[in-house]
């Protein structure tokens, strides 16, 4: 009698579950599409389903969960979401169905305002949500009864990359990171590409115009992939073009491959520098880069940074990381910046090195 008690209630908290997300789901109006419409074939290896989880912030996350077939007992996790402006159903559902096969659990989500999450106005951006949104995913896996709650780990991927390091920094329960071809979106929105715009009259001119946008029209849209591209385009912008406006990874959803993000959207962006304590990380963490990207000195100096507590384009000192020995730049050879979206035409994402990473560091 009393193991039928312990089954019936587990069937009920399950439900439970199930109706709470349901109704977060019609109360944000929320619609999950149910038919298979990532930019990449689906594994055999792993089983997948759609799920929803809130935020701290109240929102509602919709996510693609993968787990490995025929898996047993409670597994390592891992939270992914990137690039910056895209959806689960670009990079970070390969990321995710890629290390389910590989033996995790592993969550693709959609940022909030982006995708099949809720929010509204849509595709906007805040340095403190979109940290949440990596801490909520971490609550969510933390629940599920596959999952051991003491080894979760998070892959950001773009810029993406530095928001999973701010997560770290300010979440202990967080014991692997990967920052993959890391955009630091405040540092580059705050001071241009290459810190070209570094200094005070460029960003108060920035400030002036974002101000009056938001009186003229706050829901203006901008930052889509250009199309088509101009010829004397710089190269990184036709690598863009070339994954996000092609078959290889358009997807309808994504603000990337189609009219952007809010002209206003990354205000807050500009102003922040969330980096700050990433100095402080004691878990294991992997910045990953490729060779030829346009971006690699985000990585470079955010791992230095994270190492060293100083680093080029950093205008705040700190003390060295307590625990260096566990963090590592890795750089790929020959990649650019998209290379490591889907791997390019080399496949030069290291899947069996970023295997070993959590495995190592998640156990």
């Amino acid at each position: 009698m009393k193991k039928v008690l312990t089954i019936l209630s587990a069937v009920l908290l399950m439900s439970a579950c199930c109706n709470k997300n349901a109704e977060s789901t019609m109360k944000q109006g929320m619609t999950l599409t149910e038919e298979w419409d990532k930019v990449f074939p689906l594994s055999e290896k792993v089983n997948h389903r759609k799920v929803t989880f809130e935020t701290q912030f109240g929102l509602t996350l919709a996510a693609d969960l993968y787990t490995p077939k025929d898996a047993e007992g409670k597994l390592a996790a891992i939270a992914v979401s990137g690039p910056f402006g895209a959806v689960k159903e670009q990079s970070s559902g390969l990321y995710a169905m890629r290390m389910a096969e590989r033996g995790f659990v592993t969550l693709a989500f959609d940022p909030s305002y982006t995708g099949e999450s809720s929010g509204q106005p849509r595709r906007t951006a805040s340095p403190d949500i979109n940290t949440e949104d990596f801490l909520a995913a971490v609550d969510y896996l933390s629940q599920l009864d596959n999952v051991d709650a003491e080894k979760i780990g998070i892959i950001g991927i773009c810029g993406w990359g530095g928001i999973a390091l701010n997560a770290a920094a300010a979440d202990p329960r967080i014991k692997a990171t990967v920052a993959s071809t890391m955009y630091d979106m405040s540092r580059v929105s705050g001071n241009g590409y290459f810190d070209s715009e570094d200094k005070e009259e460029s960003r108060h001119g920035a400030r002036q115009s974002i101000a009056q946008q938001r009186l003229t029209d706050p829901m203006a849209m901008a930052g889509g992939v250009v199309d088509p591209v101009p010829e004397e385009a710089p190269q990184f912008v036709k690598d863009y073009h070339a994954y996000y406006k092609t078959p290889r990874g358009y997807h309808a959803r994504s603000g990337n491959s189609n009219d952007g993000w809010r002209t206003i959207g990354t205000q807050a962006y500009a102003n922040a520098r969330f980096l700050y304590y990433t100095n402080e990380i004691r878990s294991a963490v992997l910045v990953m880069h490729g060779e030829k990207a346009h971006s690699r000195y985000f990585g470079e100096n955010a791992y230095q940074y994270m190492v060293n507590g100083k680093a080029d384009g950093y205008n705040f000192v700190g003390k060295p990381n307590p625990i260096p020995e566990n963090k590592e730049l890795l750089i790929i050879p020959g990649a650019t910046h998209c290379d490591l979206y889907d791997g390019g035409q080399a496949d030069y994402i290291p899947w069996d090195k970023l295997e070993d990473f959590f495995k190592k560091n998640l156990k």
